[in-house]
Formats: C-alpha cells, structure tokens, sequence
C-alpha cells in the first residue's frame, strides 16, 4: 500500500447525492489556498477517461447554475468515535471516586487510549496495554498488560491520597482479579465535567480515541452510583439513555448491537436478547458525516433536464469534481425511459482502498489526465465497507457525506489493465453517453429514491434500467422494483452482482448505510459470529438470497462467479422466431468480443439462471458467454465442497452468463445480460458495434410499447 500523503488543497462534497426541481442542494468545500473558489456547473456525458474511448465529455450546464465565487475556507475533520454526556456530573467537596466499565480491547497503540473520562480524570489502556488512570499530569499504571480480544472489567477508585486499580477477566476467560495499589497526590475538590467515553477531551479537542467494545460505564461517588449506562438499550439511535445521570451522545456513529461479555450464542438476533448486545464498538478512525459548513448551495431549477451533473471546483490551480443526480419530480416523468442511479453501491464503495493498489498507477492517471487522487493514499479521510479499522475490524457503515475520491469523474478503479479499468460511477457513464450518442431521452431516479417513495418513484416510465452494478438494496428499493415490474414495467438489468447484499438506513441519518457480512457471499470481511443483523433496523443483514429475495426471483439471474478485470463475448443461444427482434441487424453469432471493461461483453462478475432461485420457467436464454474457467471463480454460496457445486455438474457448467428475457403476468417484461463489463461495450467503435445494435433493439421495443 502507498504511504499517506497530504491532504488535497481543494475538496468538498454534497450533502445530498441528488435533487429534484424546487429542492436545494448544499455543497461543503474545504479549501487550503488563499485564492477564492470558483464553482461551476457542467452536466457528465462521459466519465471516462481513455483516449481511445469517448474521454471525458461534459457539457456547460452555466444556464441553470451561474459561475461563482467564494472565499477559501479550511474545514478541518476529526475521526474517531466516541460518547460524550449531555450534562456536566458535578460533585463539590474531597470524595473518592470510582470509573469503572467492561471492555474488549482490540488494539495496541503507541498512544493512551482512553476508555471512560471525567474532567481531567482519565481511565485507560496505556501503550504496553496496562490499564492505568491518568489524573493531571499524573499517569499511573498496573504495569499488567491486558489481552487483547477478551473481555475484562476494569476499575481505577482514587482518593486523595491512594488509587486502586483493579481488573478482572470475565466472561469466557474469567479468572481472579489482579489489583494494585498506588500512593498518589489528588485534589478532587471539583468534578464539574461531562463524562465521556472511549476518548479523552483535551481543551476542547478529542485525543485518546479507543479501539474496541466498551459496556456498562460508570462513576460512582463515596461508592454511590451517580452515573451509569447500558448499552443494550435504544440500539438502534444515537442516544444512551442514563439508568443514572445523563444519557450520552455517541459521535461519529460507532457500531452498536454488538455481543458482550453476556453473549453466549443462544441468541444471534439481539432484538430476542439485547442484553447479549449491551456493547458499542468504538474506532479511533470512524468518519462517515464530516459536518462541513455549507459553502455554497444551489436549487434546482424547474427546467433543468435530469441526467448527471458535475459541480467542478477551481482555486489557484488546484480542482475538484462533485457529482450530483437531478431527478424529475415526483410522479411527473420527463422521457419514457429512467435509468436506475446506484448511490447505494457508490456509497458503499466510497474510498476503497484497493489491496492491489501499486503507485505505479499514478504513470497512467497523469498520461489520461484522470483524476489524480486515491483512497489508498487518504486513508485518514475514512474508507470504505470493502476495507478495514485499523483494529482490524470491518467497516460496516458507509456514508456520501464526506469526500470521496472514487465518485470522481476520470477515476481509475485498475490502473494496469489494457482497458479503461472502469468501476461504478465511472463505468455506469457508458451507458449515459450510449443514450446521448443514440439520443434516447431518458430520467434518472437514484435508490435512495425508490427507498424513499416506492413504485411511486418510477410509475408511468414503460422501461427502467439498471446500469452495470445495482448491488445494495434495501427491502423498500427492492419492493419499488418488483411492483413496477409486476404492474406493467418493462426491467431492464445491464449488470451482474446486483440486488446482492441486504443494507440498512439510519433513522436519524439517512446518508448512512450499514452493511453486515453475514455467513456467506463475497466478502471483503466476515462479521463475527453473533453480529450478522443489522443495528439500525434490526433485520438479518447479509446476502438477500439468505433473506428469501435472491436477485433471480426479480431479474431471473443473480450471482454465480467472478474473475479479473477481464471480459469474453456471448454466444447466441435462442433460435426461437419470436425473439429475433433482439438480434436485428446482428449477423454474427458472436457479441461483445471487445470493450473499454475487461475487453469483453461478459466479464469480472456474472449473473446466471437458477430455477430453484426463482428463474421463472418463461425465461428464454438469449446467449450465454464463453467464459474462461482459469479465470474465473464461483461465488462462496454457489460452491459446497472442493468438488462439488450448487450446479450439480462440474464447476464450468456455472462459470458463465447468461443473457434472458421473461414476460411477466401483467404486461411486464424482463431483459437481464448477467455481466458487469456489459455497458463497457458500448461506445466501442464510437457506439456501433453488435452489443449497441442489440441494446438499442430492446429499448427501442420497450420503450414503443403503449402498455
């Protein structure tokens, strides 16, 4: 991985992902030069980078956003999770007194790590992983380092002129209690602070961030309990409510329904059981909503046509590119098509800091004049839920509200393949400049919009199409598909891996996603057994097969394999007279042998049919693709031995995908190319190649029909 570099000069984002006409977006900047900031509004056509493609192509978009300026501000952003009470504990007079809470240490550092504080009262992990207590400038410890990953109850009582500090291991590791006793010097004559946990605030600013769970904190006073919190209660918000004293307020949105010390695997839903649950895992680097101050809003004009913005900032040489969504309002469609926006999935990608990263990269980001940033090279800005804490734990929460260097037009997801090494926002712009190129008219509604309004948000639109990777989803988004299609709706499902993983939305936040990677699919990380539902709604997180939705039971297909970034064609399978019109104008039987992902139409992640998930028996198989078995594998949930497969024949038999088309009862219908390097096709030989020509005969077919 490369090292940490500076800061970038100029950043910002947009506090929403997307906007229709009358709503008001808000735009945060953070800027280090001293010039102004200019912003200006340019509509995305083409993301891409590659010369040898369409590049970059934006179109001015002045008329609806004049030019502005704006003085330069530095906004600073602190990471680190931690809980802080509403209210000051005050107790006047010499008192002892007793900090005291349950932990699960999960990392070593090279500074304290403050567990529970009050004023300048500070229970700790010292850096030999001793618990101690820091009193002013006073720090003393056990000297007894503590094991990492097991629970322990720690507890510091200090007097005016003696401190206890006792631990004890409980849980599955219990054993005796280990104390030590100190002379020390303490004026306790205020304590007139709030009481904060898994940090230390030091004039003002949060040092000391822990890593790990904590439970049941509390202060006592003369061995009077004034202060006190469990954690198995309100799981699902940022409120602790006291069982004594005030309630705390958690910041920077640790992670909660989390197992504790109780936890015996008896129960694995903690709604059943929550006092199994009654632990919050903190992290020195949570960042998810940076707060930034607004710099700038801009509202929607009434004409103004949906499709995908940027917002391209400038000062003194240095540039960002905010993208942003405009949608038509709600229940008043503009075109006959709408192409389904995954926010989900680039906020769930946001900042991923790719393990295969090599700085080499950089060579081709500058020969393209691509966007010139990485995550791997950011890490403090947050990454995203494909990565880890620096405890080691996975990211499960994932957020736009804060700068996210792959939702950046010219990003480079592979910087080291032979193509465009395209991802997400990037790869999905394809399929936008198709539509130009072929001057389809078109609406764009986001995920966020069928999780909001349901079918409401596509009705009356005769096609919806997804673009190369819809993989998140929520039960409302899905809902929303599933009645458009069963109400009339002609689907059309341009990717592969899609309607995958199963995420939750904060109630009190909605820019926040939580993913839990339960038992089963590819994952960059495995929940801990115990934490496979979802803290803010309570549903078993995971894969939505696992949840009785697999994608084939809505597009006919799902997920079956993945490879590298590498692509092979389709070859034609269905004879059938009466689907010929999807072929019209293709005279060979083989599609796709080229493209800007992976070279190929059917490549990286690919969808297949499986009847006993939910392939309707109307489903006709179109073509399938010429798959490389060496570089490919099954997906964990498709394979059950080293020899032996969901598929019943041997592991190729399931190495491909698969191309279909099913008519649903109620005039609805659904096209599916099971492959994420599908849309990459597309502009090949500037947008006429047999991929295109069969793409445009579908949507020209769908979009004519008057149902």
């Amino acid at each position: 991985m490369s090292g940490q570099k500076e800061n970038p000069p100029l950043l910002g984002y947009c506090e929403q992902m997307s906007a229709r006409p009358g709503e008001t977006l808000e735009f945060k900047v953070s800027s280090s030069v001293k010039s102004p900031v200019t912003a200006r509004l340019v509509r995305s056509i083409s993301a891409d980078p590659n010369p040898d493609g369409p590049g970059i192509v934006e179109e001015d978009a002045s008329a609806f956003f004049e030019p502005t300026s704006f003085p330069s501000t530095h906004q600073p952003f602190f990471p680190g999770s931690y809980a802080v009470a509403s209210q000051a504990i005050s107790v006047a007079g010499r008192h002892d007194i007793t900090l005291s809470a349950v932990v699960f240490p999960t990392l070593r550092s090279d500074r304290p790590q403050t567990v529970l504080s009050i004023g300048n009262l500070d229970l700790q992990i010292d850096t030999d992983g001793a618990l101690a207590l820091g009193a002013g400038d006073q720090v003393t410890t056990s000297g007894q380092p503590l094991k990492l990953r097991q629970w322990v109850m720690l507890e510091a009582t200090l007097g005016a002129n003696r401190l206890l500090l006792r631990h004890v291991p409980i849980g599955r590791t219990s054993g005796p209690a280990v104390e030590t006793t100190h002379d020390i010097q303490s004026d306790l004559t205020t304590l007139g602070r709030p009481v904060v946990a898994a940090k230390m605030l030091s004039d003002g600013a949060a040092t000391q961030h822990f890593s790990g769970k904590i439970e049941a904190p509390s202060v006592s006073v003369d061995g009077t309990c004034v202060a006190e919190w469990d954690f198995s209660k309100e799981i699902s918000t940022t409120t602790v409510a006291a069982q004594t004293g005030p309630e705390l307020q958690l910041v920077n949105f640790p992670t909660r329904a989390m197992t504790s010390s109780a936890w015996d695997g008896s129960e694995m839903n903690w709604t059943h059981k929550p006092a199994h649950y009654a632990a919050i895992h903190f992290h020195e680097d949570d960042i998810y909503d940076f707060k930034w101050q607004t710099s700038f809003d801009f509202a929607v004009p009434d004409d103004m046509p949906s499709g995908v913005y940027i917002m391209r900032l400038e000062a003194d040489g240095h540039e960002d590119a905010i993208p942003f969504f405009v949608c038509p309002k709600l229940g008043r469609p503009t075109a006959k098509l709408c192409v389904l926006v995954s926010t989900f999935t680039y906020a769930v990608y946001g900042n991923h800091a790719r393990p295969d990263y090599d700085p080499s990269w950089q060579d081709r980001m500058d020969e393209w004049q691509a966007y010139p940033h990485n995550p791997v090279d950011h890490q403090n800005y947050g990454l995203s839920t494909y990565n880890y804490h620096s405890d080691g734990s996975g990211i499960c929460h994932a957020s736009h509200r804060r700068p996210l260097f792959n939702l950046r037009p010219g990003f480079l997801t592979f910087g080291a393949t032979s193509c465009s090494g395209l991802r997400h926002f990037q790869a999905d712009g394809h399929l936008i400049s198709w539509l130009h190129a072929k001057g389809i008219d078109y609406d764009l509604v986001t995920d966020m919009d069928l999780h909001r309004d349901g079918f409401g948000a596509i009705k009356g639109y005769r096609a919806v199409t997804t673009a190369t990777h819809p993989e998140y989803h929520t039960k409302n988004s899905l809902d929303a598909l599933r009645n458009y299609r069963d109400g009339g709706g002609h689907l059309l499902y341009l990717g592969a891996n899609g309607f995958y993983w199963r995420i939750a939305i904060h109630e009190e936040n909605d820019s926040l996603l939580e993913i839990r990677r339960a038992e089963d699919g590819i994952r960059a990380w495995a929940a801990e057994p115990g934490e496979y539902y979802n803290a803010f709604d309570g549903t078993y997180g995971g894969l939505w097969r696992r949840n009785a939705r697999p994608p084939q039971d809505l597009v006919g297909i799902g997920f079956a394999a993945q490879g590298d970034f590498t692509g092979d064609p389709y070859v034609r399978t269905c004879r059938d007279p009466a689907y010929d019109w999807i072929f019209d104008g293709i005279e060979d039987d083989v599609i796709g042998d080229f493209g800007f992902s992976g070279g190929g139409a059917a490549g990286f992640e690919l969808d297949h049919i499986d009847g006993h998930l939910g392939t309707p028996d109307s489903a006709v198989l179109l073509a399938r693709s010429v798959t490389r078995d060496e570089d490919f594998m099954l997906v964990p949930e498709e394979q059950l031995t080293h020899l032996t497969n969901l598929s019943g024949g041997p592991e190729a038999d399931a190495l491909h995908a698969d191309m279909i088309h099913f008519d649903v009862p109620g005039g609805g219908s659904v096209f599916a190319t099971g492959s994420i390097t599908f849309c990459g096709c597309l502009p090949w030989n500037n947008f006429e190649n047999n991929v295109s020509q069969l793409l445009q005969n579908v949507m020209r077919r769908k979009l004519s029909d008057p149902h």
